[in-house]
């Protein structure tokens, strides 16, 4: 299955591991897993799914499996974040102007 970034957005506990990958240092799976109240295998499945969406980079060294953010990979995100401002400024900024005439027409 292809997924995209905002998949891998789309859960809380995936937000939370993105979270602690974007203070610069990589974690191995265990660091992970130690941060959260819920299983090992479900925390791989949330690795899994932000590996799938291209979000991070899973190196293997010796037997641990060692997580690295690809920050850059959330351009996206911030892209339609800007975008959808764009447009609700634009919208509140017309129903202001509005309403602006609305009152000075009393």
């Amino acid at each position: 299955m292809r997924r995209d970034v905002f998949q891998g957005i789309a859960d809380p506990t995936r937000r939370e591991i993105i979270a602690l990958l974007a203070e610069g240092k990589p974690l191995n799976l265990n660091a992970i897993a130690d941060q959260f109240e819920i299983s090992r295998p479900a925390i791989s499945k949330h690795i899994k799914i932000l590996e799938e969406c291209n979000l991070i980079d899973i190196q293997q060294t010796g037997r641990e499996r060692i997580c690295e953010l690809k920050p850059d990979e959330l351009n996206p995100v911030s892209d339609w974040v800007k975008q959808t401002t764009n447009l609700w400024n634009s919208r509140l900024d017309a129903l202001e102007d509005y309403l602006n005439k609305l009152q000075s027409n009393q």
